[in-house]
């Protein structure tokens, strides 16, 4: 059977697939016959790679340093087809999630860091549908600015239709211009080109604790509710663990945010910067969220103003 080589279709019908265990990439003892279950082999003029499970290297004695999750891509695609690696690439390398493409006869295969093969599924299905998720680019704030306004042109309070331009977006241009602007927590999910989606945390604290304060988080309105918002914060959260943040502050529905691990900030000892917020004011601790942690949180500057 011919595979398949338009874009568009292999990335609508991706259908990745995580293989059980681990799998490490070793170096084959020059001189000694292929022996055991090697699932792939390259070879070179400096010698023969192998990858195989983490445990058969083990038995055989062979040293790795990368341990990786396999993930095959069920699509058939041809091998002739244009693109493909290109998008998945991009899309993982915008994720910082580091990716080696093996190309079988069938199918693509991937292999990447073992602990980040959750995060690589969901990089992979949200590609599936079109979406990109990276860093915000300076060339973007203009199209962030208007995909905020249209995000916010309806009152998340009133349910009315704002007059003149929302708040969030004079909020937003301050942000980007302040001293608590991070720029790799500065987030858009993009589909064909066009910016959909766009998340901002900055600095903010609970007295000499350093936190993130989230928001605001957009979505354009005819994409709401098909799980770009969602991803969004997923991918903050995930950036955060990794660059050692302790934790995300939030002000934001109990219904909705609960389900990404927030809870209201005051069981966590940190206190809300108005009161009359209560359990709106949610946190998210991160692995290295101090014991004892007290304190009133305070946003950066630009959220002073409101």
């Amino acid at each position: 059977m011919a595979g398949e080589s338009d874009l568009k279709t292999l990335l609508e019908s991706l259908h990745p697939v995580v293989r059980d265990g681990d799998y490490v990439y070793a170096l084959w003892p020059h001189g000694k016959p292929l022996e055991g279950a090697v699932e792939a082999a390259v070879r070179e003029a400096e010698g023969l790679t192998v990858v195989l499970r983490r445990e058969e290297a083990d038995r055989l004695g062979l040293a790795y340093d990368f341990v990786a999750a396999w993930i095959t891509l069920q699509i058939h695609s041809a091998l002739e087809a244009v693109g493909l690696t290109a998008a998945v690439s991009t899309a993982l390398t915008a994720a910082g999630i580091s990716c080696n493409v093996l190309a079988g006869f069938h199918h693509d295969h991937l292999l990447v860091p073992a602990g980040e093969s959750g995060r690589a599924m969901e990089v992979l299905a949200l590609l599936g549908r079109g979406v990109l998720l990276r860093t915000e680019r300076a060339e973007d704030r203009e199209a962030i600015l208007e995909l905020t306004a249209q995000a916010f042109s309806i009152s998340p309070v009133t349910g009315l239709p704002v007059a003149g331009a929302p708040v969030e977006v004079g909020l937003l241009r301050e942000l980007f211009e302040c001293g608590g602007y991070l720029p790799e927590f500065s987030i858009v999910a993009e589909i064909g080109g066009d910016i959909v989606g766009h998340v901002i945390s900055t600095r903010g604290s609970a007295g000499s604790l350093e936190l993130l304060g989230l928001g605001p988080i957009s979505v354009l309105p005819t994409l709401q509710r098909r799980g770009i918002g969602s991803a969004l914060m997923r991918e903050t959260a995930a950036r955060a663990a990794a660059a050692g943040e302790k934790g995300i502050a939030l002000l934001g529905s109990t219904e909705y945010y609960p389900r990404f691990g927030y809870v209201p900030a005051s069981s966590l000892g940190i206190e809300a910067p108005d009161p009359a917020w209560g359990d709106h004011f949610q946190l998210l601790a991160l692995p290295g969220w101090p014991d004892g942690a007290r304190g009133t949180f305070r946003y950066a500057e630009p959220f002073q103003g409101l």
